[in-house]
């Protein structure tokens, strides 16, 4: 399976009745691996604004998660596993690996819960175990 594949067949798919507006797979360096068709054209240093926030939990929060010129509040996480983020109905959550960053990007109805759901489907924790790898952290949120 490819890694657009994963994200056109099961990030993208229907929850509960709901999907995810967009999504991706972006390498820790900015690398895009995979995204679906309307992912939004990020910059370099939003990528490294998130994985400095991963090495330093909280230091997004006083000036806000940005991915594709959007400002999301961030919202409660995982520290070094998981970043949140909230605009208006929808918002985004960032998962860490040792080598990606998984992205989903939603609007109501769908929770930042479902969208968790969605991005630690059982397929996903197979790939990353495999693959790409969990660092502890995002392993310890994942068996919860």
């Amino acid at each position: 399976m490819s890694w657009q594949s994963y994200i056109d067949d099961h990030l993208m798919a229907d929850i509960e009745g709901n999907h995810l507006t967009s999504s991706a797979i972006v390498g820790h360096d900015g690398s895009v691996w995979a995204q679906s068709a309307n992912f939004p054209q990020f910059k370099p240093e939003e990528i490294t604004g998130i994985m400095n926030d991963f090495e330093n939990p909280g230091l997004l929060a006083p000036t806000g998660l940005y991915l594709g010129g959007t400002k999301y509040m961030v919202i409660q996480g995982e520290p070094g596993a998981v970043i949140r983020g909230k605009k208006g109905p929808g918002g985004v959550t960032v998962k860490k690996t040792t080598q990606a960053l998984i992205i989903g990007i939603y609007d109501e109805p769908m929770t930042p819960g479902q969208v968790s759901s969605c991005l630690a489907n059982p397929l996903y924790k197979y790939l990353v175990l495999l693959v790409i790898g969990l660092d502890k952290r995002s392993f310890a949120f994942e068996n919860r």
